[in-house]
């Protein structure tokens, strides 16, 4: 991948969905591109951006090119004081601000959902937390702009060496292990299953399609692949989704100093 088809490619990846590529990033690229071009067997980068800038290409290919080049990682109960903070703190508080009425419904959202264990890991904690709370529901809107980690993720089917993080009560309760030909995996359980709702969406670009306000906001671990003004772009559009009261939970390295003023620090990385 020369210079030039690397900036421009960056470039296209910049302007669809806000990831920042720098040049550091083009080894990265070029392995995670060369599969589209032998799918499409094009002979170069440059004509693979040709392809993906046509009318045709930017209809047929240009999801493939997000799904490349998106890095997806992440782990049941990953950040685990943030569920703690979540049911020690948040809840009770978002909960009084709703008032105690019968059918009150909470509504959380995963903005970055990767293959699902963030959202099934919030799903358990709020299970388990409405046990003592029968009379609300409650409802998680999973997003990410990855087309094939959200065909992963509703599957919602995971290899036993991910699901160990899982507190060992949790893993009783809300997984499904499997038998025969499928022994050494597990299930989440379709009570948990029931209560998200797996949606592609591009935080940066577009309508979001949905005017729900949301009392709780995990949006962990994205804004380190974004420049400084997407990043107050990204923030003002979900603080007019939320609730107000509502929490926002971001990763242990992020910060929203110097990009939001309207979100009070509460906690480390909490709002």
């Amino acid at each position: 991948m020369s210079k030039r088809e690397f900036e421009a490619l960056a470039q296209l990846v910049h302007e669809t969905c806000g990831i920042r590529l720098t040049q550091e990033k083009t080894t990265m690229l070029s392995s995670r591109l060369s599969k589209r071009l032998r799918v499409l067997g094009l002979p170069s980068y440059a004509h693979y951006y040709e392809y993906v800038t046509s009318e045709a290409g930017h209809e047929a290919e240009l999801g493939h090119m997000i799904d490349a080049v998106t890095t997806n990682k992440t782990d049941f109960f990953r950040e685990p004081s943030h569920f703690e903070f979540l049911t020690r703190t948040a809840l009770p508080n978002v909960m009084s601000a709703i008032g105690s009425s019968v059918g009150a419904h909470l509504q959380l959202w995963s903005a970055a959902c990767s293959t699902g264990e963030e959202p099934y890991t919030i799903a358990m904690v709020i299970s388990d937390y409405l046990q003592n709370h029968r009379s609300w529901r409650a409802s998680i809107l999973a997003t990410d702009i990855n087309r094939e980690v959200l065909v992963y993720a509703t599957q919602a089917v995971y290899p036993e060496h991910l699901v160990a993080p899982i507190p060992a009560e949790y893993r009783l309760r809300y997984l499904m292990r499997g038998r025969g030909a499928r022994q050494g995996e597990c299930r989440i359980v379709p009570e948990l299953r029931n209560l998200v709702t797996f949606r592609r969406l591009n935080l940066v670009g577009g309508d979001y399609g949905f005017n729900t306000q949301m009392h709780v906001v995990f949006c962990r671990n994205v804004i380190i692949y974004f420049d400084r003004d997407t990043q107050r772009e990204l923030f003002a559009r979900i603080y007019r989704h939320m609730a107000p009261g509502g929490y926002l939970f971001i990763g242990h390295s992020e910060s929203l100093t110097g990009v939001n003023d309207d979100f009070e620090r509460v906690a480390p990385t909490i709002y």
